[in-house]
């Protein structure tokens, strides 16, 4: 039972049972010759027990209706403002002179500045890192390399080995007579390797550098976009703001780019695809959008090493990740990461 409606059934059964004492004590003090004058006196055409029932119910539901009111639009505000805290959103408090909430609300202002204070240094973190690896950026070129060379053996060596086998028993079957059959196979061949080529591509995604090497984020963002547009018979389109931002966040939200885009061209089978990369209310947002074929979210949480990688990167410097997708509707993947000044606070 909820809140409000315990209040409200206490209050009449308080108001009842006051009502009843009141009635009895009146006895006591001016006791009745016969019981059903209390039955016989009326007051407002109702007998008078009746009369006093029913205004002790309406007193109860008055006054209990009233004070579960005013608890229920408490916890409602309660239950608001800590939704706003879980988004990352600034807190409007406005229930200062509340007493009740406003001690509730100074230890909502102590968690909101724990996470910002987090945050914060979470992307100061981040930038270090993101120092440190350009420091040594050719060690991990050699990282990167390598295991782009083992993806690409257990991916796309095998389909393409698999194309050349199935070429050679088409090519071998000289007693193979039906058009159909030959067309068929002809087609498997066309659509394994046309499936290689863009793993191909989406793996030599992972060969760019990996820090933007003086150039910024939206930058980078346009000059990956483009190189796309020219290599993937997909429809490429982009809206990137220019933003001014520390190195670590935009050395992660680059690299979440290149993982979304490479899962794009690898399982969404899609024909368009569409890249954001905005600032708004002191939040830096972006989102990829394709109409490929979906995927079930909650089976890929824990067996995707890709968004696991991007969940963990937007983490790392304080920041939402999402993805909503429907089999057959396409993928949307936003992340949202808050702009915080040295005091801890969105700028």
């Amino acid at each position: 039972m909820s809140t409000w409606k315990r209040q409200l059934i206490i209050s009449i059964i308080t108001c009842v049972l006051l009502a009843c004492i009141i009635l009895s004590l009146t006895l006591v003090a001016f006791p009745l010759q016969n019981w059903g004058e209390l039955w016989t006196t009326k007051v407002l055409d109702l007998p008078y027990v009746v009369f006093i029932m029913l205004l002790s119910v309406s007193t109860g539901a008055f006054i209990g209706g009233g004070q579960a009111w005013l608890t229920r639009r408490k916890l409602h505000y309660i239950e608001h403002q800590l939704e706003e805290i879980v988004k990352g959103q600034s807190l409007v408090y406005e229930n200062e002179e509340n007493k009740e909430l406003s001690s509730i609300e100074e230890r909502m202002k102590k968690i909101e500045e724990k996470f910002s204070s987090q945050a914060e240094m979470a992307q100061r973190l981040a930038s270090e890192r993101a120092q440190e690896r350009e420091k040594s950026l050719q060690e991990v070129v050699i990282q990167e390399r390598n295991r782009l060379a083992r993806e690409l053996h257990d991916s796309v060596s095998q389909q393409l080995f698999a194309a050349s086998m199935l070429m050679s028993a088409i090519n071998e079957n000289r007693k193979l007579e039906e058009e159909a059959e030959l067309k068929h196979q002809l087609s498997m061949v066309e659509n394994m390797i046309h499936q290689s080529q863009l793993e191909m591509r989406a793996l030599l995604l992972h060969l760019r550098p990996v820090a933007l090497k003086g150039k910024t984020l939206s930058e980078g963002s346009e000059e990956l976009l483009a190189e796309l547009t020219q290599k993937v018979p997909m429809e490429v389109d982009w809206t990137v703001e220019p933003l001014s931002l520390d190195k670590g966040i935009e050395d992660q939200l680059f690299r979440i780019l290149q993982e979304a885009v490479s899962n794009t061209l690898r399982h969404a089978k899609a024909d368009s695809l569409h890249v954001m990369l905005i600032e708004r209310d002191h939040h830096i947002i972006l989102r990829v959008v394709d109409d490929g074929i979906g995927f079930n979210v909650e089976e890929s949480k824990t067996s995707s090493y890709g968004l696991q990688n991007m969940r963990e990167r937007t983490i790392e410097v304080g920041g939402v990740f999402k993805v909503i997708s429907l089999e057959g509707q396409g993928t949307r993947l936003e992340v949202k990461v808050p702009i915080l000044s040295k005091g801890g606070k969105t700028s």
